[in-house]
């Protein structure tokens, strides 16, 4: 798979947008803290998936998790802050309140070099500043536990035309679907996209959330999707079959381009019906798994927008995906862009 394809996704010269993706999703901060895999027995918490928690869970689940690390995620806002840490020109759109979380969720973001300018949630709703408590077993596996606080105010005029037109992709996370007002906006960002003859991204971002909204997310990408970011267990959940290679055949029947990851084996890119596997990147430790997939999509759409092929696009997705498990948290540890230099992945 050559660069031809690749240009045929993106027919955009950089240079006729202001930024190659705007992300549109929920502003969190994350909350991380090890435990053991009797501690999520005993909270009765689904390993491996994301909840949505109320108020009351929250604070008790907070009370009884060990110690913990405090660092601004939300996928979709990762996967920027990779797209921007790659060298990419990223912009944000999530609601955060007007306190001390939101104000962390804010400074991180555009000290790593993303484009920020949601006005915070001040007084009316009362909601905090949205957060995760993530608990990571000794295997590296998450278990996310979301309060969605000031997120789901998102939708009071935040996604603008102007916005979405100056960007080539507008990369949307599934998580959105869950509070209404969100989900009108993620709908309504992803006409604006259409009419400004600009690409939609979405991501599925879990297999509980693909399970809540299964019909809306097939209606979505066979009307509107150009490019679909989803793991094994996701994809297949969407297609309700246990065989991947059928979701992969069934996905080739409704989406032009979708980039799937399975972990440890690596990634599936599915273009008009052709299947191209990419080993995944060595990593001599999985730390935490949070944020893999965000950066992977991260460096998928770095290399779209720079209009290199499809498997050197997955490839720098597995890179970016390598790095961001070989240590806590969501967001890079290093430069994405020093590491691809290093790795001579982009060399001549």
């Amino acid at each position: 798979m050559k660069q031809q394809a690749s240009r045929s996704i993106l027919p955009l010269d950089a240079s006729a947008t202001k930024f190659d993706v705007v992300g549109i999703g929920n502003a969190i901060v994350d909350i991380i803290a090890t435990c053991d895999d009797e501690f999520l027995k005993q909270h009765d918490l689904p390993k491996g998936h994301m909840q949505l928690i109320n108020t009351e869970q929250a604070e008790a689940l907070y009370q009884a998790m060990g110690p913990g690390i405090e660092s601004s995620g939300g996928s979709a806002a990762n996967t920027m802050a990779g797209l921007a840490s790659l060298g990419g020109r990223a912009a944000f759109i999530g609601k955060v309140a007007d306190d001390q979380l939101g104000e962390v969720f804010r400074h991180d973001l555009t000290a790593a070099g993303v484009s920020y300018e949601t006005a915070p949630t001040a007084g009316a709703s009362g909601k905090p500043t949205a957060r995760c408590l993530i608990l990571v077993t000794p295997d590296g596996e998450r278990t996310m536990n979301t309060y969605l606080g000031a997120s789901v105010e998102l939708g009071n005029g935040e996604v603008s035309q102007e916005t979405i037109a100056a960007a080539g992709i507008t990369y949307l996370e599934g998580y959105l679907f869950d509070p209404p007002e969100a989900k009108a906006a993620f709908f309504e960002a992803a006409r604006m996209a259409a009419d400004a003859g600009r690409k939609v991204a979405l991501s599925l971002s879990d297999g509980f959330c693909v399970d809540r909204h299964r019909a809306a997310f097939r209606s979505l990408i066979k009307g509107g999707v150009d490019i679909l970011f989803a793991n094994e267990e996701e994809i297949c959940s969407l297609y309700e079959t246990t065989d991947f290679d059928e979701a992969c055949r069934q996905v080739s029947n409704e989406c032009r381009l979708a980039a799937l990851t399975r972990g440890a084996k690596g990634s599936v890119i599915v273009f008009e019906g052709e299947m191209i596997p990419v080993a995944a990147e060595p990593v001599s430790k999985v730390v935490d798994t949070t944020g893999a997939g965000d950066l992977y999509a991260a460096g998928f759409l770095y290399g779209l927008t720079r209009q290199l092929d499809l498997e050197t696009s997955a490839r720098l997705g597995g890179l970016a995906a390598a790095e961001i498990i070989s240590h806590m948290g969501a967001r890079p540890a290093v430069s994405l862009a020093k590491l691809v230099e290093d790795s001579g992945l982009l060399a001549a």
